[in-house]
C-alpha cells in the first residue's frame, strides 16, 4: 500500500492510497486512527468491518471510525485507488457524529457522492479552481446528509457470486459509455437477468442500471472540470443519448446544472457557498 499525503489542514487531510494487492495477498486486520471517509476511484476491495463484509468498486465510500479494526482483502481483482479525507474531532462534531453513520462501513456507489468525489480529483490533478480543503468539507458534509438513516445490510452471497458482481461492476464502469442492458450485464456474469439482478444489488447495494448511469455521471464530472469539451459533447461522450436527460439526472445527484458545476470547478464559490457555510 502506498500512500501519498496531499493536505494537511487544522481539521481536514488528504492522502491518495494505491494498493497492488491481487487475490492471495494475505489480509492483515488495520485500526481507524480517526473518522474518514475514502472515495474508491479505481479498482476495488472487500472489507471485514464490525462483523459485516463489504465489497467496494469504483465509486464506493469507505468509511473510517476511530479505534474500530477492520481488514481489506483483494479476493477478486489486482489493486484499487483511493482519496481519503482524514476529520478532526471538532469537524465531525459540525458536521454530524452520530454512531449510526460513522459506523457504517461503507457507503454504495451514490450520484451525488460521486460526483464531488471526482470534483475532488480534480482539484488534486490541479485541474480545479476550488480548494481541495475546500471539496474536502462539502464532501463530507454531503456524505453525513446522504447517510443518516441508511441501515446497512448483510451481505450473504458466497465468494464466487461477490466475484460475478464486482467483476461485471467494473465492466459497466469501463464501457458505461456504451449502451448496456440488464440482459449484458447478465450474460457477462454468466447468469440468468433474474438472479443477476438480485446478486448485483445484494453485493454492491444499487441495481445494475443505478450503477451504470452513476458512472456516466462521475465520469462526467470529471470531464467537466477537466476539459472545456461543449456539455452536449461529454454527454453524449459518456453515454447519455439524451441532453435534456443528462441535464436532469446531473442536476439531481450534483444540487447544480453541468454548467454551474465547471463553474464550481473553475473556482466560482458562488455555487456550493451554502454548503460550505454550513461546515
Amino acid at each position: 500500500m502506498n500512500r501519498t499525503p496531499l493536505l494537511q489542514r487544522g481539521h481536514i487531510s488528504v492522502s491518495d492510497f494505491r494498493c497492488t494487492a491481487g487475490p492471495g495477498a494475505k489480509p492483515f486486520a488495520e485500526q481507524y486512527d480517526c473518522h474518514s471517509i475514502s472515495y474508491v476511484r479505481k479498482g476495488s476491495f472487500g472489507c471485514h468491518f464490525r462483523g459485516r463484509f463489504h465489497e467496494l468498486v469504483a465509486g464506493s465510500i469507505l468509511v473510517g471510525h476511530p479505534g474500530d479494526d477492520y481488514t481489506c482483502t483483494h479476493d477478486h481483482v489486482c489493486g484499487d485507488e483511493c482519496l481519503s479525507f482524514f476529520l478532526d474531532p471538532e469537524l465531525v462534531q459540525a458536521i454530524g457524529d452520530r454512531a449510526d453513520i460513522w459506523r457504517i462501513g461503507s457507503v454504495p456507489p451514490l450520484g451525488e457522492l460521486m460526483v464531488l468525489g471526482e470534483l475532488a480529483q480534480t482539484a488534486v490533478d490541479g485541474n480545479s479552481d476550488i480548494g481541495l480543503d475546500e471539496v474536502g468539507h462539502l464532501f463530507a458534509g454531503r456524505f453525513v446528509e446522504i447517510v443518516a438513516g441508511r441501515t446497512p445490510k448483510p451481505l450473504k452471497a458466497a465468494m464466487r457470486d461477490r466475484r460475478r458482481a464486482v467483476e461485471t461492476a467494473l465492466w459497466i464502469d469501463a464501457h458505461s459509455h456504451r449502451p448496456i442492458d440488464l440482459e449484458n450485464a447478465a450474460a457477462q456474469a454468466g447468469i440468468s437477468p433474474f438472479h443477476f439482478l438480485r446478486l448485483f444489488s445484494d453485493v454492491l447495494g444499487v441495481t445494475p442500471h443505478q450503477y451504470l448511469v452513476r458512472s456516466r455521471l462521475r465520469h462526467a464530472a470529471r470531464r467537466l472540470a477537466d476539459d472545456d469539451s461543449p456539455i452536449t459533447d461529454i454527454a453524449y461522450d459518456v453515454g447519455f443519448g439524451d441532453l435534456s436527460n443528462f441535464v436532469r439526472t446531473f442536476h439531481r445527484a450534483a444540487g447544480a446544472s453541468p454548467l454551474r458545476f465547471r463553474q464550481a470547478s473553475r473556482g466560482d464559490r458562488k455555487i456550493f457557498q451554502e454548503r460550505l457555510a454550513l461546515h
